[in-house]
């Protein structure tokens, strides 16, 4: 590429930058404020200082424009609800009483008020608070927090741009209030708040803003053409304000389709698109609409959700046909870098082969400067990035990591009989149930209990050497019995053994399994405190031994009761890993799916007789574009069945799912055939059940009772209601009673009592439905 020499300088630039810290300070403050250890102004200075410190990294790497606003103590959706004033009548006192305790409440709840429901964000494994919304809502704006981190970044001498969530995507994104009606649709209110928009433009304005980001990434799945009229009605009311700086919209996670010419021809400034995996046809897309005539253009060449290198030539290719698109073309990822970790230099222990293929958070950046600097100066610019990165990529296509001809050719020899147990559900019921002996609506836990600091410690001992694998594996065994002994106590009916060696419900199986790379401290946020590090999915996958059979066989010997083999699915176990990115993701799926076949199959011979497989991602990872769905569902459902048909027709499959909207996908749950399924429902107000019900659901089903995502308390009454309710839309015989998810987090004060609630309420149900048959 030669130098561009007619058109302006391209600039480098992110969308958002991970929020933690390096050592997850963040987390340590805000648990610290919950805790009380922590005073409010110290959590305040300790933001402070990490968005300083983010601002500093990026100026350092050469950022020319960084963003401001995408900082949260707890979730940027969150933050846009307070932004605009949609503090729900539950909460308004804690609000008014204290900002920042008010804040918390509606993200966490308190002993008396519920918190905002919480799901994904679009197909991430990102978690936002849901909007509450109805008709008598009123919008107020409040553009402290905008203003204040605005003003923050210019003292310290940055270009900065504001970025918030786009008024469309609030709306869309939002849900009816309790007690609204389930028809009412939140874009209705578009009008309403379109002029608190204007009001905090105008704050941000004043406060020194030329440009503001409104991320709209709602855009970017299938739209209604009322929904695409609000948008053109939004931005064509918003690009008419007179007091407002230069509005940049921003749609990413895939092509913006049909809101893309909507977008090109708002009277607005610029655009963000993303060119990466499926939103790569947005270029093509870009130019059939002509493209953005005296506009800017960010446009997303580095993938901003997976952590391989990017490949320089090919997006620098890319942003060279861009150039003749739009005014001025700035780099910038495909997405907001929250969704990767911080720095793979931290990642020592990486074997250097590997290394040289990694991009984290800060590594991105420095790609993005590099493509910038090559768009704006010429290649010869940056001839030894070039060389280097070409180096990185054939490195990788030549490893023999990559490629194991054993597990390809096992792949091959896939039957479709290999997917399918041989017995419908229907003729495997009754050897379950007379296996089992289980009383009607049974109670079980998801998998997981209290992971405590004495635990933590313990783990902690064991890999800096301080006591030896036998002492270790005694600390965990005596965990074991005393979580048995108290599930058998509080009159719990399918045990769990609690999962105390686990570190991660994804992590602990891929440092089992060949072809995964785990990180010491590469960071994720999923929602509010709560961190993963996914592990890195580099190469093909096998089990060279059992992973799990050792501690579930110990468990049931120590139970009275049967104890679930508790194992995570081939689909989450790609959702929430950086997955490889090159090959397609089905073929990767079945590999994994192999792997836990195995285990399946040897926690069956080693006597276990319920056996759950989790799969909480399969909502998730549903493809945001309706045409992309059925190939998705075709091989995520057929790799859960391959990890789970090698069983007899007497060994109960579970699974579980959460935190998502499950009507899209209410097909592909009963295609995976698991005889139980267990789903989040607490915060929905069991809504799932009514959906199962009225889809037809054939199979049984556990609707949560308890919310563990909350430190609340569910009383007997509440789980007993929520019961009642489930009871509507699916059958007691075949209704499970569980919460809503493992209960790692939690404490073990608050799962003793919210367990005794969830029991008793069990027993007062199966009261009321004997007393009703004898009646």
């Amino acid at each position: 590429m030669a130098k561009n020499s007619t058109t302006a300088p391209s600039f480098a630039t992110v969308y958002g930058y991970p929020r933690q810290g390096p050592n997850r300070e963040l987390k340590k403050a805000v648990e610290g404020y919950w805790a009380g250890r922590v005073t409010a102004g110290a959590l305040r200075a300790a933001a402070r200082r990490l968005r300083r410190d983010n601002w500093q990294q990026l100026a350092d790497a050469g950022v020319q424009e960084i963003p401001t606003g995408d900082f949260s103590y707890y979730d940027h959706v969150l933050d846009t609800s307070v932004m605009v004033g949609a503090i729900p009548p539950r909460h308004r006192a804690a609000v008014e009483a204290d900002a920042l305790d008010g804040y918390f409440a509606m993200a966490r709840g308190t002993q008396d008020v519920a918190p905002l429901e919480m799901t994904k964000w679009f197909d991430t494994n990102y978690h936002y608070l849901v909007p509450e919304l109805g008709p008598d809502t009123v919008f107020t704006a409040n553009s402290a927090k905008a203003v204040g981190e605005l003003r923050e970044a210019i003292a310290l001498g940055r270009t900065a741009r504001p970025v918030l969530v786009g008024p469309v995507t609030y709306l869309l994104l939002a849900k009816p209030a309790p007690g609204v009606a389930a028809d009412f649709e939140p874009i209705t209110l578009l009008d309403r708040l379109l002029p608190v928009y204007a009001e905090v433009l105008a704050d941000l304005r004043a406060a020194g803003a030329e440009w503001v980001q409104l991320d709209e990434p709602a855009l970017v799945q299938d739209r209604t053409p009322a929904a695409l009229n609000s948008t053109a009605r939004a931005y064509r009311d918003l690009g008419a304000l007179t007091d407002r700086p230069k509005i940049l919209a921003a749609g990413y996670f895939d092509r913006l389709g049909e809101a893309l010419p909507v977008l090109a021809k708002a009277p607005i400034e610029g655009l963000g698109l993303d060119f990466t995996g499926p939103a790569a046809g947005n270029l093509e897309d870009l130019a059939r609409v002509g493209g953005l005539p005296g506009k800017r253009l960010i446009a997303g060449v580095v993938d901003g959700r997976n952590v391989w290198i990017n490949d320089l030539e090919k997006s620098l290719a890319t942003l060279a046909t861009l150039l003749g698109l739009a005014d001025r073309v700035d780099v910038a990822p495909s997405c907001s870098l929250l969704h990767v970790p911080l720095d793979a230099t931290a990642e020592r222990e990486v074997d250097p082969q590997i290394a040289r293929w990694l991009a984290f958070a800060r590594q991105k950046t420095a790609e993005i400067v590099t493509l910038a600097r090559g768009l704006t100066e010429g290649t010869g610019a940056i001839t030894a990035q070039l060389a280097a990165n070409r180096a990185d990529l054939a490195s990788r296509t030549a490893s023999a990591l990559t490629h194991d001809p054993a597990v390809r050719a096992r792949v091959r020899a896939i039957t479709p009989a290999d997917s399918h147990r041989p017995q419908t559900y229907t003729e495997r019921t009754p050897a379950q149930r007379a296996r089992l002996g289980l009383p009607l609506l049974p109670t079980t836990t998801i998998g997981s209990f209290p992971q405590t600091d004495e635990l933590r410690t313990a783990r902690a001992d064991l890999r800096r050497g301080r006591i030896d694998t036998a002492a270790y594996d005694e600390r965990i065994a005596t965990e074991i019995r005393e979580v048995l002994a108290y599930q058998e106590k509080a009159g719990i009916d399918v045990l769990v053994h609690g999962e105390p060696e686990r570190n991660d419900m994804v992590q602990y199986f891929a440092e089992q399994l060949t072809g995964y790379l785990a990180t010491q401290h590469g960071w994720v946020q999923s929602y509010g405190t709560r961190y993963v590090r996914p592990p890195i999915l580099a190469g093909d996958i096998s089990r060279p031994e059992p992973m799990t059979v050792r501690w579930t066989r110990y468990a049931q010997s120590q139970a009275q009761r049967p104890v679930k083999g508790m194992l995570t699915g081939p689909v989450t176990m790609l959702a929430w890993s950086f997955v490889r990115d090159d090959q397609p993701i089905g073929d990767t799926a079945r590999q994994v799916a192999l792997a836990l076949r195995d285990e399946v199959t040897d926690l069956e011979a080693a006597g276990t007789a319920v056996i759950q497989v989790d799969e909480p991602a399969l909502r998730e990872t549903l493809p945001l574009r309706a045409a992309d769905r059925p190939g998705y569902l075709a091989w995520a459902t057929e790799s859960f069945r391959l990890s789970t048909s090698g069983v007899r027709a007497d060994t109960q499959i579970h699974t579980h799912m959460c935190y998502a909207e499950f009507g899209a996908i209410m097909g592909a749950i009963d295609d995976l055939d698991a005889d139980v399924i267990s789903l989040e429902a607490a915060r929905s107000h069991m809504q799932v059940a009514d959906e199962l019900g009225a889809a037809g659901y054939p199979r049984e089903v556990g609707p949560g009772v308890y919310d563990i995502h909350s430190p609340r308390v569910p009383g007997v009454d509440e789980a007993t209601s929520l019961l009642r309710k489930g009871l509507g839309g699916i059958p007691a015989e075949r209704l499970w009673v569980n919460p809503d998810c493992g209960l790692k987090t939690r404490g073990w004060p608050e799962v003793r009592a919210s367990l005794e609630s969830l029991v008793a309420a069990a027993r007062e149900v199966r009261t009321e439905l004997a007393e009703g048959e004898n009646g």
